[in-house]
């Protein structure tokens, strides 16, 4: 088969429809982590878990299945403000992440970390937020590579209700 006769055209397009969403959102809503903090709903923002000081959301754009978020209630985009107990229960909040992870995704690792300011990534500069994204081994493919395009696996709405099952069996655990 020659080059001519190759179908490139079509398998360069990989469907993954929830995208659309945050390319076509505009305005889009750069206060989404507030809106979080302040919501009753909590599936309808993809809160997971909330502690005093902070909150665990998944990302609703991910880049990889799984991208959670610690966030603090407190809008700052300094960790220097965070009070003490504030970055216990962030942290704390990464460390339980990573046991849901653990439980619900088979997860083998894992990216933690914060974007802090524009200049070094930062998509929302003024609301500081911790990244934990899971990792497994031979999980970084050809696509990323060859057709800059990653895939997630999971919906966003299965994936949540995984995340909160395993959170209450964790709490009954806890509780015995």
């Amino acid at each position: 088969m020659s080059n001519e006769e190759f179908p490139k055209g079509e398998i360069e397009k990989l469907w993954a429809p929830w995208r659309v969403e945050y390319f076509e959102k505009e305005p889009r809503d750069m206060d989404f982590l507030m809106a979080a903090a302040r919501a009753s709903d909590d599936a309808a923002h993809l809160v997971v878990t909330r502690r005093k000081t902070a909150f665990l959301m998944m990302n609703r754009y991910p880049y990889s299945v799984g991208h959670l978020m610690a966030v603090p209630y407190k809008k700052t985009a300094d960790l220097g403000s965070l009070g003490e107990n504030e970055i216990v229960d962030l942290w704390n909040l990464v460390v339980h992440a990573q046991a849901l992870l653990r439980t619900v995704a088979r997860a083998q690792g894992f990216n933690v970390g914060l974007n802090l300011g524009e200049s070094a990534g930062a998509g929302v500069a003024d609301h500081l937020h911790v990244h934990i994204v899971p990792r497994w081994r031979g999980d970084t493919n050809f696509m990323p590579v060859i057709a800059g395009t990653k895939t997630i696996s999971e919906g966003l709405g299965a994936l949540y209700d995984k995340l909160v099952a395993a959170q209450q069996k964790m709490e009954q655990e806890r509780a015995r």
